[in-house]
């Protein structure tokens, strides 16, 4: 047989076995199959939300544009919108008292 690091296998008895195992299992280089699957499912949900995150995402940004373009079209209706002080006043503020009678005219 070969060596490996300098030892060769077949001198190594089980003590040395155990010790290389431990420190595989320390160092996380070796791992059970349960810990194994739970990361490969934990890796498979992470992927899975992130996909729903983005389309949530880009619902979103659809619909920003939207309101966008809607508060646009409000503001161009709200500039073409006669201003009170180009009208007559008089008639103009009659209207604008909340729940008040307008004031006769003398």
């Amino acid at each position: 047989m070969s060596e490996v690091f300098g030892v060769n296998p077949g001198d190594a008895g089980a003590v040395t076995l155990l010790v290389v195992v431990v420190l595989l299992v320390l160092t996380g280089r070796l791992v059970p199959r349960k810990t194994h699957e739970d990361a490969l499912a934990d890796r498979d949900n992470w992927r899975q939300a992130f996909l729903e995150s983005e389309a949530a995402r880009k619902v979103e940004h659809e619909q920003t544009g939207e309101l966008l373009e809607m508060a646009k079209l409000g503001g161009h209706i709200l500039t073409a919108l006669p201003h009170p002080g180009h009208a007559d006043e008089e008639e103009v503020n009659a209207g604008d008292r909340m729940g008040q009678a307008p004031r006769p005219r003398m």
